[in-house]
Formats: structure tokens, C-alpha cells, sequence
């Protein structure tokens, strides 16, 4: 051991202290060997200071050394959890001691805790996200529980995963939320339309599809969407079936009022009904409009205007058989009134057929009337003009057997003129019954069945009028031949300067029109009609006029009646 001075500040050193020791030995008197002994036990007490101390420093060092391999471990683990492939600023071990390696890597450390700390918070943010969203889809009505987080990877590559997975549950999110909004639209605008409660309907699917409720927290479960589906289908098949049946009630009422001839102002109260009549179901939206109370008005109304039918239905089914008779008369179609309106009755006493068949049936009759009417309108107006030739005709005749009829009395020149006018009319009179005859031809070949003017038919009038006019012609030129032939025999039997003696004037009767004798009802009949006979025809479908058909109000010339030669 060397010796080594005290400092300056007095402290004592190994040498001074051995020194002190000496000399005390020395004055005390040990012996070398004890002094030997007392040097070598302090040697040895030394010794194991120093011992001590070097195993101090050993543990120390080792234990250093082992916080900066885990603090290596430790930054290389941090490195790969967050997906770090290098680390700027890592110390170099050859160059620094172990404290420095320790002092120089303990920021790296920390600056990467703290960015795990947060990399950590966001994988949780983010896995909460899809945890919640996906308990939603699924339904799940449990607590969500806080996700775990993988720290062995906390990589952006995977947090980017983990966020690309939660954007697709939100999008799925967001189209299973429209899903669940469209769907409570249609339920609540179904629901107005049919007069149900919105509420109760929606809270019965799921409590969270209330108005209430905010829409992010609607239910978006798979069962919630097919819930809801099913809730829309059958209350769209109730509206369906609702609009059938009010439909139906408002053909009915309208049936009805059309049979009773009920006023528009009865039957707007109703409109709310009938305005539906001929909607599709996606065209119905008024709130209320298939309520079940508003159907059951219609209902009570339809039960109450069949009650009142019953009652109504003869004066109905009468009021057309009048509109019937008048389309016949006009049209001078012969129809007996009495026995239809028996039949009428019987049929409505019978109940064998249901009113509105009735009154169908009939309104198809008027139908038929009304075109039947039509065809025979251009026949008709030729008949009426044919009468009136026919009455100036008669008319005529009478002004040409008047002897005076050039005197100068009063209102003479109309008559004239009236006369003038009446020889052309009756001049077209051969030609309008030819075009009759044509046309009424061609009418019967087309309806296969006999043209008729008020049960007599018109073909048989037609032939009998030309027949009568032949004969009247032919009795004309008859009696002109004979008056002449008198003249002769006259003017050779008087004697010269005697005066002749004049012969009773020609009495030949006239040909009247279907007018005569001023008959209002204006109808063209026949005798052997009004007789009870009807005209005959041949196989081939010509009629055999052997047997005559003449106008009550015409008169044929008998064949014997002759002029009584003068005296």
C-alpha cells in the first residue's frame, strides 16, 4: 500500500492512518508478529471492500446492461407493433458507454410509448365503431363490451383495415337506415290512407321506429327490415282489398243512382267514394280515403238505395218503356204499351230477374230503338214528303173541279199560285214513290224483315198507291174517250138550229192522298189491314197483289159505275 497525504482538506488517507498505527504500536510495544497479524487482517478487510465493491459494480453493470437490451427488445417490439421498419436517432454501441446508450435511446423510447398510447386509442375508437355498428345489424340488444386491442400490430396498415371495414358498415349503416326511413314513410302514409294508428303500428315492428325517436337510432337489424317489409306487404294488400270493395260499393251507388235518378247534390256527398272508382291502388294517397268508417257509410248507403229500389223500380223501368214508345211512335214503329207494361210488372213481381238486368235490358232496347230509328229516318222524311204530294194532290183535284175558281173573290190569285206550285209537286210524285220502292227494298234485303209504317208495310201501300193511280189514269183516258165519242154521236143526232141538251155532268170520283179528310195522326193504313188481313207473298219473296191493299183514304173507281148517256 502506498502512503497518500492528507488534502488540503484534512481528510485522512491510508498512509497517515498506518503511520498513526505504527506509532502507537511502537508505544505500546506489540510485537512484530501481532503487528504482522493486525496489517494482514486489515489487508483482508480491504480486500473485501474492494470485493464488494467490484460485485457492486458487476451487478450494476449487468443490470445496466440488461435495461438497455430491454430497452432495445422493447424499442424494436414498438417498432414492429406500429409497423416502423427504422428509427432515426438510434445510439451506437460501440461508441457510447452503457449509461449514455441507455440516455440516448430512453427518448426514442418514450416518444414511441406515447405513439403507441395513441395508436392504441384509436384502434379502440375505431374497433368500438364496428363493434356498435355491427351489434346494430345484428340486432343485439346487449351492452357493448370495450373491444380488445391487438398491440402486437398497431400498424397504419392495419388501423387503415380496420377503418376501410368501418366505412363499409357505415355505408351498410346508411342504406340500412334509408331502408328503414323508406320503409316508415310507406307504413305512415299507408297507414293515413287506411285510418290506422302510425304509432302503434310502427312501435309494434320495433320501440325505436317512433317519431320520437332520432333517426340514428333507429333499428337497422336484418329482423327489423324484414319486419317491416312484411308490415308494408299486408298493408299494402289491405289497401288492395280496401280499394276493391270501396270500388265495388262505388259502381253499386253509382248503379243506383242511376236507376233512381238521384240528384247530383245526394250524390256528392258521396264523392270522396266515387272519385276512387277507377284509381289504381299507387293513385289512391288522401289521408282517410280507405277508412274503415268511411267504408261502412258506403256499405250502409248501398243496403239503404236497394231498399229504396224495390220500391222505385216500376216507376223506373215505366219511365223508360216511355222513352221506348216515344223512339216507335217517332219513328212510326207499331208497339203495343199495355202488354209490355204488363210484362214489365210481372217480370219485377216475379223476382226472377234483377232490376238492374231490368233496366239494362231495356236500356239495350232503347239502344237498338234509337238505331233502328236511324236507318229508317231517310225512308221516313221520302214518306212525309210523299203525303204531302199526296194531300196537295187531293187538294188539286178539288181546286180543279171548281167553277169558279178564276173569279175575282178573294184570295183567288193565292190559290192560284198554291196550284201552280202543287202540279210540279205532283208531277214528282211517280219518281219519289220509285225511290221509296228502291229503298225500301234495299232496307228490308239488308234486315231481312218488312219495313213498316205503323204496322202496315210501306212496300204494299207504295204498289197499292201506284196501282190506284194507274186505274185513275186509265179511268181518266176511259172517261175522256167516252165523253168524246158522245160529243160525236150528239153533234150527228141534233138537227141544225137546235139546241143540244146538255149532259149530266162526269161524275168521277178522286184519288185522295194518305192525308185526307185532314187526319191528324198522319198514319198510312190499309183497308184489308184494318180487316185483320196482312199482304201475301210468293216462295221467291215477291208479293202477289192479287189481293189489294188500298188507304182508307183512297177511293177506287168501281169498274161497273159508268156516265149515264144524255136523255
Amino acid at each position: 500500500m502506498g502512503g497518500v497525504d492528507a488534502d488540503q482538506n484534512g481528510e485522512t488517507s491510508c498512509s497517515f492512518l498506518l503511520q498513526q498505527l505504527q506509532k502507537i504500536w511502537d508505544e505500546v510495544g506489540e510485537t512484530d508478529e501481532n503487528r504482522d497479524k493486525m496489517l494482514l487482517q486489515i489487508d483482508q478487510e480491504c480486500l473485501d471492500v474492494y470485493n464488494r465493491k467490484v460485485d457492486q459494480a458487476v451487478k450494476s453493470r449487468a443490470h445496466l446492461l440488461q435495461a438497455l437490451a430491454d430497452a432495445k427488445v422493447e424499442f424494436s417490439r414498438l417498432l414492429s407493433a406500429l409497423g416502423e421498419k427504422t428509427y432515426d436517432g438510434i445510439p451506437e454501441k460501440n461508441l457510447r458507454s452503457i449509461k449514455e446508450q441507455l440516455a440516448a435511446i430512453a427518448p426514442a423510447l418514450e416518444k414511441l410509448w406515447k405513439q403507441k398510447d395513441e395508436r392504441v386509442k384509436e384502434f379502440l375508437d375505431v374497433q368500438s365503431q364496428i363493434e356498435k355498428i355491427s351489434s346494430e345489424i345484428a340486432g343485439s340488444s346487449e351492452q357493448v363490451e370495450t373491444p380488445k386491442v391487438d398491440e402486437s400490430d398497431l400498424s397504419l396498415k392495419k388501423l387503415d383495415e380496420f377503418h376501410a371495414q368501418l366505412q363499409d358498415l357505415q355505408k351498410e349503416k346508411s342504406e340500412r337506415l334509408h331502408k328503414v326511413l323508406e320503409f316508415v314513410s310507406t307504413i305512415h302514409d299507408l297507414c293515413a290512407v287506411l285510418g290506422i294508428d302510425f304509432f302503434s303500428t310502427a312501435t309494434e315492428v320495433h320501440p325505436s321506429l317512433s317519431d320520437s325517436t332520432g333517426v340514428q337510432s333507429k333499428s337497422i337489424s336484418n329482423d327489423t327490415l324484414s319486419s317491416l317489409a312484411r308490415t308494408v306487404l299486408a298493408l299494402e294488400e289491405d289497401k288492395k282489398q280496401r280499394l276493391q270493395k270501396l270500388q265495388e260499393l262505388a259502381t253499386q251507388l253509382i248503379d243506383l243512382w242511376n236507376l233512381m235518378d238521384t240528384t247530383e247534390e245526394e250524390q256528392s256527398l258521396f264523392d270522396h267514394v266515387t272519385c276512387n272508382k277507377s284509381a289504381s291502388v299507387d293513385e289512391v294517397s288522401i289521408p282517410g280515403a280507405l277508412a274503415l268508417d268511411l267504408i261502412e257509410q258506403a256499405e250502409v248507403e248501398v243496403e239503404r238505395l236497394d231498399q229504396l229500389k224495390a220500391s222505385r223500380m216500376k216507376e223506373i223501368a215505366f219511365k223508360k218503356q216511355a222513352v221506348l214508345e216515344e223512339i216507335f211512335v217517332c219513328s212510326h214503329i207499331e208497339i203495343d204499351s199495355k202488354a209490355s207494361q204488363h210484362k214489365i210488372m210481372a217480370l219485377i213481381d216475379s223476382g226472377n230477374i234483377e232490376p238492374a238486368d231490368l233496366l239494362a235490358d231495356m236500356d239495350n232496347q232503347i239502344v237498338k230503338a234509337k238505331e233502328e230509328a236511324e236507318s229508317r229516318k231517310e225512308i221516313l222524311d221520302k214518306v212525309e214528303k210523299w203525303m204531302a204530294a199526296c194531300e196537295e194532290e187531293s187538294w188539286l183535284e178539288d181546286y180543279n173541279r171548281d167553277q169558279n175558281r178564276y173569279n175575282a173573290s178573294r184570295g183567288a190569285h193565292l190559290n192560284l199560285k198554291r196550284a201552280e206550285k202543287a202540279r210540279i209537286l205532283v208531277s214528282k210524285i211517280p219518281a219519289l214513290v220509285d225511290s221509296l220502292i228502291t229503298k225500301t227494298r234495299a232496307w228490308e234485303q239488308d234486315r231481312d224483315t218488312t219495313f213498316t209504317y205503323d204496322g202496315v208495310p210501306l212496300l204494299a201501300m207504295l204498289d197499292e198507291y201506284m196501282m190506284l193511280r194507274h186505274d185513275r189514269e186509265e179511268e181518266k183516258r176511259r172517261l175522256r174517250d167516252q165523253k168524246k165519242f158522245h160529243e160525236q154521236i150528239k153533234e150527228q143526232e141534233t138537227p141544225f138550229g137546235s139546241t143540244p141538251i146538255p149532259s149530266r155532268p162526269l161524275g168521277t170520283k178522286k184519288v185522295v192522298g194518305p192525308r185526307a179528310n185532314g187526319s191528324g195522326n198522319r198514319r198510312l193504313s190499309l183497308n184489308s189491314h184494318q180487316n185483320g188481313s196482312r199482304p201475301s207473298t210468293t216462295k221467291d219473296g215477291r208479293r202477289d197483289h192479287s189481293r189489294t191493299f188500298a188507304p182508307v183514304n183512297y177511293v177506287a173507281i168501281s169498274k161497273d159505275e159508268h156516265i149515264p148517256s144524255t136523255p
